[in-house]
């Protein structure tokens, strides 16, 4: 009798623990993992970090498999210009992305030379140390680094190969309304809303990205090697704040 009635309060302790994951992953803060290099050199591939639900408040792809339980966004907030934001890819409102709010609901957007212009103003850009990557083989890529003003005053680094390369030339476009331009800080090597992407609608926003919490380079080895794990581990990025 006490074996049954211990395995009942384990098995309710149990489905309140998930109960309560899917509270919080659901209404305040939810992991995301990097896949990519899109958004190099803020988020590294293999970065894990922490998006605030709440932030621009809630719609049906806030909750699991996005499920269908009303129309449009409640107790809602707007983005503002460079947030980083995961978001669910238009074309099929299942993908996650995460890329930084360039162009707002009404902006002139446009590129020309890899420059980047904001309601006819050219956003000014310093160029500061190269950034440079390897990979697991030693091989060195290197990148031409800025420091990027947006008109409302905030700073980001970003990267280009060049200012020639295949979406450096973008003819002016104009944000709907309820909509948003989303850009990769590695601008030469991002599938954005100059590519595929498009404009994001404010429904298919997740939430902001706010904290790095773990951080992990693939490129010492194998997983299963744990004695490798220590120096595999970004212990520099840890807990760092996402701008």
């Amino acid at each position: 009798m006490e074996k049954e009635e211990s395995l009942a309060e384990t098995i309710k302790t149990v489905i309140y623990a998930i109960l309560i994951a899917v509270v919080i992953r659901t209404f305040l803060y939810e992991p995301f993992k990097i896949p990519s290099g899109s958004m190099y050199p803020s988020l590294y591939v293999g970065d894990f970090l922490f998006v605030s639900k709440y932030t621009y408040g809630y719609s049906k792809h806030s909750f699991p498999f996005s499920l269908p339980l009303f129309e449009g966004r409640i107790w809602t907030d707007e983005p503002e210009r460079g947030d980083v934001v995961v978001f669910k890819f238009p074309q099929d409102n299942r993908t996650d992305y995460i890329k930084r709010v360039i162009g707002l609901p009404g902006d002139k957007i446009k590129l020309e030379n890899g420059r980047l212009y904001i309601n006819g103003n050219l956003v000014e850009r310093e160029q500061i140390d190269d950034f440079v990557l390897r990979d697991k083989y030693g091989n060195v890529e290197r990148f031409r680094q800025y420091v990027e003003t947006l008109p409302n005053g905030v700073k980001h680094n970003i990267l280009e190969v060049s200012d020639s390369e295949l979406y450096d030339d973008v003819p002016e476009l104009t944000v709907p309304e309820g909509s948003y331009f989303m850009m990769g800080d590695n601008r030469d090597r991002s599938d954005d809303s100059r590519v595929n992407v498009g404009f994001v609608p404010y429904e298919n926003l997740v939430g902001k990205a706010r904290v790095l919490f773990f951080s992990y380079d693939g490129n010492g080895g194998p997983w299963y090697k744990l004695w490798n794990l220590p120096r595999q581990i970004r212990w520099s990025r840890m807990f760092d704040k996402i701008n």
